[in-house]
């Protein structure tokens, strides 16, 4: 029991469900690749206690190189990556892939966190801050990896709004938004496009462009109430459905466990995320409150995309679901977030001891 008193308890027993139900899944479907993300998950699980345990402030040291280092591998990664289905994403060391757009989450949410724990939300600050987040946002865009752009774009916005920007600048922003969104088609690839098209018209392509929505959608519906049980689900087991271990695995456990593996899956993220967001608000250094912000931003808005996608409710992107889909970058950045804000907590206590 002294080790869950050196972590914060409810961050770590929730994150352990939600990866424990992950593996379940992939095991049901290849217990190699089950063996691997458990292997993965016990490497997040020690970051996580690694970085839970330092005095959250000595992050902030080295933020500058940790962001450098990110569009270094950005970079690398048109060079030297690895192509899989036509997107630059990976560098391969070793026997191992490495996705630099997944840690650059963790790293731009303490940049930005730092940036404006020393900032007023002033239009110019708001234009420093996007010079910080475009390299990246650019960089990943480019490989192309929409769902992760996206995600940096939602961290931003999550922090920013936590830096408490004035009711004006809110609707000068999204005065913004709601024009360039039309302009931003053009810079969108063609399967990408593809992807909007069928999300508003699927039947008309139903064994291309729909095809993916139409499968995932049947795979949640045929669960049903309590499921078809690991393993016999007919959509995934058979390959009906598509990335069903990473993208679509939301709507593989819909149809293996039902309604009630769904539902517990969504009401443990929400008991994360509502936990996650009262600490926030006990917390006394700016850094610490805006750093939780972001790792909230950012595993909701993965979450909530992914979900919904997995549904129908919105277009396919490539985006993982936290802690569940099989992936190692994705796991461990997400450790490596949850770690930043147990460190917080901690170091917030210590505030607390001390006043």
């Amino acid at each position: 029991m002294k080790i869950i008193k050196l972590v914060n308890p409810t961050i770590t027993l929730i994150s352990l469900f939600l990866v424990s139900i992950g593996i379940l899944i992939i095991y049901s479907s290849s217990p190699e690749l089950a063996f691997q993300q458990a292997l993965f998950s016990l490497f997040g699980l020690i970051l996580f206690f690694l970085v839970s345990q330092v005095d959250f402030r000595v992050f902030l040291g080295f933020i500058k190189p940790a962001y450098l280092l990110i569009i270094l591998l950005l970079f690398i990664v048109f060079i030297f990556g690895v192509e899989t289905r036509g997107s630059l994403r990976w560098i391969q060391i070793g026997v191992f892939n490495i996705q630099p757009s997944e840690f650059a989450k963790p790293v731009l949410i303490l940049l930005l966190a730092y940036f404006w724990s020393k900032k007023p939300p002033t239009i110019v600050n708001i234009f420093k801050s996007l010079l910080w987040v475009f390299p990246i946002f650019f960089l990943i865009f480019r490989q192309p990896d929409l769902g992760s752009a996206l995600t940096i774009g939602a961290i931003w916005i999550g922090i920013l709004f936590g830096a408490k920007i004035s009711f004006k600048k809110t609707a000068v922003m999204l005065l913004i938004t709601l024009i360039t969104i039309p302009l931003s088609w053009t810079f969108l690839h063609d399967y990408q496009k593809q992807r909007i098209i069928s999300f508003i018209d699927p039947e008309s392509d139903p064994l291309g462009r729909g095809y993916n929505l139409i499968q995932s959608t049947i795979a949640v519906g045929s669960g049903q109430f309590l499921g078809m049980g690991l393993g016999r689900g007919t959509q995934s087991r058979l390959q009906f459905l598509p990335e069903f271990r990473t993208d679509f695995i939301f709507a593989s456990m819909a149809e293996e466990l039902g309604f009630l593996g769904a539902a517990l899956v969504i009401l443990l993220y929400l008991s994360l995320l509502i936990y996650c967001l009262k600490l926030a608000d006990k917390m006394k250094d700016p850094v610490c409150y805006l750093v939780i912000l972001g790792v909230v931003s950012f595993i909701l808005f993965q979450a909530f995309v992914n979900i919904g996608m997995n549904i129908g409710l919105l277009p396919i992107t490539g985006i993982t679901l936290p802690l569940i889909s099989y992936g190692g970058s994705s796991l461990i950045a997400t450790f490596l977030s949850l770690g930043l804000i147990s460190s917080a907590w901690k170091y917030n206590k210590g505030i607390n001891k001390e006043s």
